[in-house]
This record gives structure tokens, C-alpha cells and sequence, in this order.
């Protein structure tokens, strides 16, 4: 899923963003159901557009390049139409997900990508410096109007040579 931990329990529970705000998946529905109704609530709160367009997407990148449930090689990476969408077949527990496609993850109006620890510097090599026919997921997150940023620790981006900022560790 996109948003894996309860949504108040970490981040948003140290931020004064009114319940009415957060909008979540509901896990007591099937894998079908809950994705149609996380579109439903999202066509709600973002009224009058077709695909919602989020000021700012935090994602991860799992070691084999997927981000959200979008998995590589994974028919979901065609999805046009939905905005979000069941996965039954995942590839990584658990196998039943629900997942934004990529046309509202490259809607954003800014994406963050956090990955850390040395077990993701040879996908982020292949996700950033590297031209493949067939993209990893993460590659495929280029959003149209917005920014793109990647935050790494100094063992994920170990493998890079193309020039990035390097800020002090906090």
C-alpha cells in the first residue's frame, strides 16, 4: 500500500491536520472494494479534478525498484484510467494491496523518494543514472508540473556518479 502505517501514529500525530483531512484506505473491505472506495473518497476531497493532484507524495523505493504496490514488469504500471487500484498478486507480502497508480503519483505537485541503507544503492544506481528499456517502477515516477526529490543516506547513494547535494547529517 501507499500509506502503510496508521495514519495517525507517526507522522501526522505530530501535525495539526484536522481528522477530516486524512483520508485512508479501509482494511476491513476486500481488495477490490477498499480501492474503489479510497477512489471514491479521494474524487470527494479533490472535487473537479479528474486524477488528484497532491502538493507533496512522500514514497519509498523497495530493493527491487517498486514504490506504492507498483511492482516491475507488473501490469498495474499500464493502468490509464484508475487512480487507484487493487493488486492481488504481489509479489511481496502481503499479496493483497491497494496502491495509487502513476498517473496521480506523476500529478503531484511534488515528490519526495526517501531511501536509505547500502541494500538500495545498486537499485537507485539503476533508478537514477541508468537508461533501461523497461524503467523500474520508481523511474517511471516523473512528475508532469512538479518537483522531484530523492533524500539518501550516504550507504543508498554510495554507488552514484552523477552530482548531487551533500548536506550535513542531522
Amino acid at each position: 500500500m501507499c500509506q502503510r502505517l496508521p495514519p495517525k501514529t507517526h507522522l501526522l500525530s505530530k501535525l495539526p491536520i484536522p481528522d477530516s483531512q486524512v483520508i485512508t484506505i479501509n482494511p476491513q473491505l476486500p481488495v477490490e472494494e477498499a480501492a474503489e472506495d479510497y477512489a471514491k473518497k479521494l474524487r470527494q476531497a479533490f472535487q473537479g479534478d479528474s486524477i488528484p493532484v497532491f502538493d507533496l507524495l512522500i514514497l519509498g523505493v523497495g530493493p527491487d525498484g517498486h514504490t506504492c504496490s507498483l511492482f516491475p514488469d507488473h501490469p498495474l504500471l499500464q493502468e490509464r484510467e484508475k487512480i487507484v487500484a487493487p493488486i492481488s498478486d504481489s509479489p511481496k507480502p502481503p499479496p493483497q494491496r491497494v496502491t495509487l497508480t502513476l498517473p496521480v503519483l506523476n500529478a503531484a505537485r511534488t515528490v519526495i523518494f526517501v531511501a536509505t541503507g547500502e541494500g538500495k544503492a545498486a537499485v537507485l544506481k539503476r533508478i537514477l543514472e541508468d537508461k533501461e528499456a523497461s524503467p523500474l517502477p520508481a523511474a517511471l515516477v516523473q512528475p508532469h508540473t512538479g518537483k522531484l526529490c530523492w533524500f539518501l543516506d550516504e550507504a543508498a547513494a554510495r554507488l552514484l556518479t552523477v552530482p548531487f547535494e551533500k548536506h550535513s547529517t542531522l
